[in-house]
């Protein structure tokens, strides 16, 4: 597996990026990565909304939820959602959240 370095710390991915170590290995060097990774300036209150919804709903369920269940709970059309994680509740959001790369659409 690809082996990423930021900021000091070392974290093994996919080959899509998503965190390997998942929710044990998450840590506020990650959030940074990816935050720079989507071009995000600066995280919001809505950022970490998503990110803690996405990271309870995956610890209960075990799986990242659908978009419709994401935007249904944290109240973000999807449109909303595209602009706070510009490459999507899964490829941005999802990964941000340390969750791994989901099989479904979310």
């Amino acid at each position: 597996m690809p082996i990423v370095e930021w900021k000091g710390k070392k974290f093994e991915v996919d080959e899509d990026g998503f965190l390997q170590g998942g929710l044990d290995e998450w840590c506020p060097e990650w959030v940074d990565y990816v935050k720079h990774l989507e071009g995000i300036q600066e995280l919001t209150e809505e950022h970490w909304k998503c990110i803690k919804f996405l990271q309870d709903y995956y610890r209960k369920n075990g799986v990242a939820p659908m978009v419709r269940i994401f935007s249904k709970v944290t109240g973000y059309p999807l449109k909303k959602i595209y602009e706070l994680f510009p490459s999507g509740p899964g490829k941005g959001a999802c990964k941000m959240a340390g969750l791994p790369k989901p099989t479904g659409c979310v």
